[in-house]
């Protein structure tokens, strides 16, 4: 039996809805959302680099 959460996070060429579907491939069905800002250094100094998405999938029993 696998895991009853797993969260998936949105890949760098990937769109919101691309995940979603891969989620629901795997059996999965988002019920929560967080999101956190990925910086990287330049020059010393933090830059804004992107926005890290992730989704919390819980199994659909069948």
């Amino acid at each position: 039996m696998g895991k009853k959460q797993v969260w998936y996070e949105v890949e760098e060429n990937e769109t919101i809805e691309q995940c979603l579907d891969r989620m629901k491939q795997d059996g999965y069905m988002p019920c929560g959302r967080k999101e956190e800002p990925v910086f990287q250094e330049v020059n010393g100094e933090p830059t804004y680099l992107r926005q890290k998405i992730q989704f919390k999938g819980i199994l659909l029993e069948e």
